[in-house]
């Protein structure tokens, strides 16, 4: 689970901001936050985050990618660390960029974080936090490491970190050196971490062409329930040939693909979803299509293009929801403009579905970024669940909870507030506006 997260100097965040998703005091839906006796805290399973156009929303969700794609993939010997620092303001420059996380990792508390430039990482710490200890495991500075003493093997770690490039995480390197002390963290990034931008797929996307995976048929029973049309998905299978895909990309898969092996292709031409499968040597290719009833209960196929842009959204998202709901299930979802092509009450549902599952034994989270005021409401999310971005004068977003303004209380309508300006987070539209182009003022009833 994630507790924190804090970022410095990336992007449109100048100043350090810390996201943290520890419950306050407050009792409103007490009974579906996580319960780390252990540690004496409560997390919560969910935050939705406000703000207005270019206030600090995305690049949010663009600074906990970063931090995905630097640990799991890595960087190229020779290339520069794509850190994209506060621009807006000249002392700024050449001062490393900062990302922070406090995580849950099987019960056990760790503090991951880096300092870069485009150059190096000039700083890197984990830390694993035990009751109300903590025990360094490394820090990396000023050109070397610090390991703990009961590490295991503690001069090969050293001959890792000479190893370790300037531009690299030790984490990573340590990774591809078959160290698995650190691997839980880098687990944590790489699998349980799940990130869905605004036009992205979901990657998994191919168990729901199998009909005997027990989410196809759940899948299939919320597209009914969420009123799409469709009464349920199902595949086609044709010739690899007859495929709809660029030449380029199947003279590779006839390359690459080997014997056994399964690749999912999404967003190729005309909005098609195929799987492709060598069999015997020969590749197959099976797509998805739809089927809705008519009115004389007669089946219709319909190819996935031709779905709506809220029924491809619906199939985008319900594996995330399906997965946060799944028992045993420790997935952290960040989605980005969940409320993209969605209508309001179909949110609210999926988001009413989720947290009814969610108890003190709940390991899962939801993050979420929209504009969609009608979610904020204390009947659905508590004050501490949330929070609102905004840039001041000097274009530097700032992120704070809503449980932060002292005269928000529980009985209060949060959103009227919203709307009103009255806690931030709204566009600042400036007087005398006007939209008529250049020079077409006389057209527009505006000349003298």
């Amino acid at each position: 689970m994630l507790i924190s997260f804090t970022l410095e100097n990336w992007m449109s965040f100048r100043d350090p901001v810390t996201f943290s998703m520890v419950a306050t005091r407050e009792r409103q839906h007490g009974d579906r936050l996580s319960k780390l006796g252990k540690y004496q805290t409560r997390l919560l399973p969910i935050a939705a985050i406000y703000g207005g156009n270019a206030s600090g929303k995305t690049n949010f969700f663009k600074g906990i990618r970063f931090a995905q794609n630097l640990v799991v993939n890595g960087t190229k010997p020779d290339g520069t660390i794509p850190v994209e620092p506060f621009r807006l303001d000249t002392s700024q420059v050449g001062r490393p960029s900062r990302l922070k996380f406090e995580l849950l990792i099987d019960e056990t508390i760790y503090e991951f974080s880096f300092a870069m430039t485009r150059e190096a990482i000039v700083e890197e710490k984990l830390t694993l936090v035990a009751g109300t200890s903590e025990k360094l495991l490394y820090q990396r500075r000023e050109g070397r490491t610090d390991f703990d003493g009961s590490l295991p093997e503690k001069q090969f770690l050293q001959f890792v970190f000479k190893g370790t490039r300037d531009n690299q995480l030790f984490l990573t390197n340590a990774i591809s050196q078959k160290i698995d002390t650190f691997r839980p963290v880098y687990n944590w990034f790489k699998d349980t971490l799940q990130l869905v931008a605004p036009d992205s797929r979901f990657q998994p996307f191919e168990r729901f062409f199998d009909e005997a995976d027990p989410l196809y048929e759940n899948m299939n029973d919320w597209l009914v329930h969420l009123d799409t049309g469709i009464t349920h998905l199902g595949t086609e299978e044709i010739p690899f040939d007859n495929a709809l895909l660029p030449e380029p990309l199947k003279a590779a898969l006839q390359e690459d693909v080997r014997e056994g092996e399964t690749v999912h292709l999404q967003n190729v031409p005309l909005n098609h979803s195929f799987v492709v499968t060598r069999k015997n040597g020969e590749l197959l290719a099976r797509k998805l299509v739809t089927f809705h009833s008519g009115g004389d209960d007669t089946r219709y196929k319909f190819e996935f293009r031709q779905e709506s842009d809220g029924s491809r959204r619906v199939i985008d998202l319900l594996p995330a929801f399906l997965e946060l709901s799944a028992r045993g299930s420790n997935k952290v979802y960040l989605i980005d403009e969940i409320d993209r092509s969605l209508h309001t009450v179909l949110t609210r549902r999926l988001l009413e579905a989720y947290l009814a599952g969610c108890s003190g034994e709940t390991r899962t989270q939801l993050l979420l970024t929209t504009h969609d005021v009608l979610l904020m409401d204390q009947r659905l999310l508590r004050r501490d669940e949330m929070w609102v971005t905004e840039r001041n004068a000097a274009g530097a977003s700032t992120l704070l909870s809503f449980s932060e303004f002292k005269d928000v209380r529980y009985d209060k309508d949060i959103r009227k507030s919203y709307l009103q300006g009255r806690m931030g987070g709204i566009p600042r539209i400036l007087s005398g506006g006007s939209l008529a182009a250049p020079g077409r003022a006389a057209v527009m009833g505006g000349g003298d």
